[in-house]
């Protein structure tokens, strides 16, 4: 049993069972033993892959995609360009050295990035040095003036809700003790009026995800843009509309039993980004439609950027390239899986790539 495992079993013993969302917020963010306040979670020694690890080309296109998008608003200044969940600050030094030669960004923007965990704090200070980086909490504490944000897998990583369709109700899943042992459970059915717009769509026995902490993000972000102007490209895996079970636990690239050892997996529920776009035109911003990945990079321009690149690499590093383009886009690997919208204000033209 890991450290919070036992923490975990002693409060649930104490207070009965927790929520999923409870138990994901304990196992991510505990402040001595949670998942991404105590590692690095990426890389091949860690736990998981995301595409700017993978491949330069996914900041570059999504970089130049933003400036794009500021001199189409004008080219204003100061503006804030941030990132939310910036992992080791892969993204934003790919971002950072694509729009180097734009003229005057670097001049006008001020650089935040939001960011919970310790140790990635920390890479990112090594990753960014030279930059004049402000670090913050949440994305209350933005500044109010032009954004231009990325987000990429970060949403997925919220705690979550998750209920089952009962004769009665909704039962909402919980973690429980059976024994000495953490075992998921379910409450005792009850009408859950957040869920009433889910009833002509589920059937008794289907499962239902909700991520309360993801519209508030949301709508923040869009009311800065809607507000000030400014955009944002959000990239996750998931779908339009939330339906089943999709909680899940990586573990050194696998999946892992979400119980078998609290703080030391990463947990993760796919994106509902019909809520998301909800959020973002409720704040008054426009949004684009829900476009893949692997269809987003390619309007960007990652097949010449690939050939570009190819020129002056050798044998290994040429198959280390390509076999990193099919992992972006294909649709047998990221390409499909990941889905991703942007959000702009109502008045301008949404970023390259989303704009058709």
């Amino acid at each position: 049993m890991t450290p919070l495992a036992d923490i975990l079993a002693r409060r649930i013993a104490k207070t009965g069972p927790m929520s999923l969302m409870d138990f994901m917020a304990e196992c991510l963010l505990h402040p001595d033993h949670g998942y991404y306040t105590t590692r690095d979670p990426l890389g091949a020694a860690g736990d998981f892959t995301t595409a700017p690890e993978i491949s330069q080309m996914f900041g570059e296109l999504l970089g130049l995609a933003l400036a794009q998008s500021w001199m189409d608003q004008g080219c204003p200044a100061p503006v804030t360009l941030a990132e939310i969940g910036p992992g080791r600050g892969t993204l934003m030094a790919d971002v950072l050295r694509a729009t180097k030669a734009v003229p005057n960004m670097h001049a006008a923007m001020q650089l935040h990035l939001i960011e919970a965990s310790p140790t990635l704090k920390a890479a990112q200070r090594d990753r960014l040095a030279g930059y004049d980086v402000t670090w913050i909490a949440d994305a209350r504490a933005l500044p109010d003036q032009p954004l231009w944000l990325l987000a990429n897998e970060f949403f997925d990583a919220l705690p979550i809700r998750q209920f089952t369709r009962d004769p009665h109700g909704w039962r909402e899943t919980q973690v429980a003790l059976n024994g000495a042992t953490l075992a998921f459970g379910l409450s005792n059915p009850a009408p859950i009026t957040l869920l009433d717009h889910r009833l002509s769509d589920t059937k008794v026995g289907d499962v239902v995800e909700i991520c309360p902490a993801a519209a508030p993000i949301t709508h923040e972000i869009a009311t800065r843009i809607a507000t000030y102007g400014g955009a944002a490209i959000i990239v996750d895996y998931g779908d339009w509309h939330s339906f089943g079970d999709t909680f899940q636990a990586l573990e050194a690239h696998n999946m892992v039993d979400p119980l078998a050892r609290p703080g030391q997996a990463d947990l993760t529920a796919h994106v509902d980004f019909e809520a998301l776009a909800r959020a973002a035109t409720d704040a008054g911003a426009s949004v684009s439609r829900m476009l893949t990945q692997g269809e987003v990079l390619g309007r960007l321009g990652i097949g010449q950027r690939a050939q570009r690149l190819a020129e002056n690499l050798d044998a290994a590093a040429l198959e280390t390239h390509i076999k990193a383009f099919e992992r972006l886009t294909s649709d047998a690997e990221m390409g499909t899986l990941f889905k991703t919208i942007a959000i702009a204000p109502t008045r301008s033209r949404l970023p390259p790539g989303f704009d058709t």
